[in-house]
């Protein structure tokens, strides 16, 4: 009866957040707020009101995919821990900002939330493996998933970021991270993007030694001012530049097999008035364009699917998250990352990033009709002729 009364009252609760749209912040407010004048009681207000409305907001999205994807233990599991962080924030919404204990608990209960999100990637992706194992695909609910998941990877990592700014600036005794001493929270105001790249080359790289006994080397230019900087979270560019290298490092080492020399991978970084752009170039060969959008779509990957035990997994590949949650991370303060490729020559991959920090806005994701119209919307006949793959026939064809 408890647990019901529980359920009910959190319907309503997300019901009434889910109202709400998310307030965006710029890279420009969250380092005023962390550098100017980091209040505690500030932040905590804060969160309280916005984190319950990027939870509800993508809630309510999550129970818009198909029932037997709902089902699945591992979507039931990550609802779960949603409803339960949900609840967990929310036991705050009347307490005393005021009272120095109400704010350490506070910033205790975020941590807890930050923790127990860590394996939500791997969760709903097994997810989707059992959906797919039990009941196969279909054209409508692929395009539904894949809607869905830019969404709420999206969310995810936009609620990471408020988790993360809020425990690195008040969480723990000491103030100052020491290992990175000028950073606010997560953010480096002078983001040096260069030794970014070389940190991100050598562990793929060592990966890459790993598997296949050798590795392409790395050409790495910088155009304009050297060193060039940016306001950005270098983790979030890290895990952009990683995922680049090692698909750059496997299609390379895969094309040329046992020879003993490799074509380099080159990385190219220019800065303009609007723009910091990297660019990453292989030789490894190419991919022709109809396979381009597949490479971003969730769950698909040219590599040999890993075992479970991740034992004899490829450390170069996975289940193909790796590309649509590294473009995530550069639309998440409206950059974007794309790919050119030369069929039978090479690939390049772009990193588009805001080069003012004022222009470097959240882009998040918000109930409303318009996306609960997209996933009720059937997939319509296509309004353009598809090709048939037998010749015609001519001699049949009758003349007017």
């Amino acid at each position: 009866m408890r647990i019901l009364r529980f359920l009910r009252s959190s319907v309503k609760d997300i019901d009434y957040y889910s109202k709400f749209s998310p307030s965006p912040l710029s890279m420009k407010q969250f380092l005023d707020f962390g550098s100017e004048n980091a209040c505690e009681k500030t932040s905590f207000a804060f969160l309280r009101q916005e984190l319950p409305v990027r939870l509800a907001n993508i809630m309510k999205e999550i129970n818009l995919l198909p029932d037997n994807l709902l089902r699945t233990p591992s979507v039931k599991l990550v609802q779960g821990w949603y409803m339960q962080s949900f609840q967990d924030i929310l036991e705050f919404k009347d307490k005393n900002a005021d009272d120095e204990k109400v704010t350490y608990d506070f910033t205790d209960a975020v941590i807890k939330v930050r923790n127990r999100h860590n394996d939500v990637i791997p969760t709903m992706a097994q997810g989707v493996v059992e959906y797919k194992e039990a009941y196969g695909t279909d054209p409508v609910v692929s395009q539904n998933v894949q809607y869905f998941f830019d969404r709420f990877y999206m969310s995810r990592i936009s609620i990471r970021m408020l988790l993360n700014q809020h425990t690195l600036l008040f969480g723990g005794k000491v103030k100052v991270n020491p290992a990175h001493p000028k950073h606010i929270g997560s953010i480096d105001p002078n983001c040096r993007v260069s030794a970014v790249i070389k940190d991100a080359y050598e562990n793929a790289r060592n990966l890459c030694d790993r598997y296949y006994m050798n590795s392409p080397e790395l050409v790495l230019e910088e155009f304009k001012a050297s060193p060039i900087t940016v306001v950005y979270v270098p983790s979030h560019l890290y895990h952009m530049v990683f995922e680049l290298f090692k698909n750059a490092m496997r299609a390379t080492m895969e094309l040329y097999g046992d020879a003993m020399e490799y074509p380099p991978i080159h990385a190219q970084v220019a800065l303009g008035t609007e723009d910091l752009t990297v660019k990453v170039s292989d030789r490894g060969g190419g991919v022709p364009l109809r396979k381009i959008d597949r490479l971003f779509t969730y769950t698909y990957s040219t590599a040999p699917r890993p075992s479970i035990d991740g034992a004899r997994a490829a450390p170069l590949a996975g289940y193909g998250y790796g590309l649509p949650i590294s473009r995530l991370y550069a639309r998440y303060f409206q950059g974007d990352l794309k790919l050119y490729s030369l069929e039978g020559y090479g690939t390049d991959a772009v990193i588009y990033i805001r080069a003012l920090s004022t222009e470097s806005i959240e882009r998040l994701p918000v109930y409303n009709k318009s996306a609960w119209k997209h996933y009720k919307m059937i997939q319509e006949a296509d309004d353009w002729c598809i090709p048939s793959k037998e010749p015609k026939d001519m001699t049949t064809f009758r003349s007017f």
